[in-house]
């Protein structure tokens, strides 16, 4: 679980999207940005959770919310995957896990008796003035988009 809660000021980072394209946090200062932190691209999982996000992505805009994915994948695969699943949204690469780190959500996981080092799937709601308003860290993947929505003031 993350150590970062409501209140405190979000990490700030520099990353490659799909593209190769340099993503800061700085670049959305005075926007609203949903960053969310999932395992791996293309798995179950975290396909339910991006596919929710796109589903709802036009209400995110409306909203006035920018959102972005982070996992450790590099970017040709964070490209295939948007590709295979239309998403419209940039997902930044992390495979030194310096944003993870930074955001709190690398650490142990257990899977089938087995603990390892992985990706604790947390989603943060970060307002214009780079602070964090929400935290989620109990991620219902097939219905994540909702989740968000319940914590945000967004109209349906």
């Amino acid at each position: 679980m993350s150590h970062l809660k409501a209140g405190d000021k979000a990490p700030s980072f520099s990353s490659t999207n799909e593209k190769g394209e340099v993503v800061t946090l700085e670049q959305f200062k005075g926007k609203k940005l949903v960053l969310y932190f999932y395992p791996k691209d293309d798995t179950p999982g975290c396909t339910a959770e991006a596919c929710s996000i796109r589903d709802h992505y036009q209400r995110f805009l409306n909203a006035g919310y920018a959102v972005l994915g982070v996992s450790p994948d590099k970017e040709a695969k964070h490209q295939k995957f948007i590709d295979k699943y239309n998403l419209p949204f940039s997902l930044l690469a992390d495979p030194d896990q310096e944003i993870l780190k930074a955001y709190g959500v690398w650490g142990m996981k257990k899977f089938m008796g087995r603990e390892y080092m992985g990706v604790l799937r947390t989603t943060f709601i970060i307002d214009e003035k780079g602070v964090i308003a929400e935290v989620i860290n109990k991620v219902d993947t097939k219905e994540h988009a909702n989740q968000i929505f319940d914590l945000m003031d967004v109209p349906a």
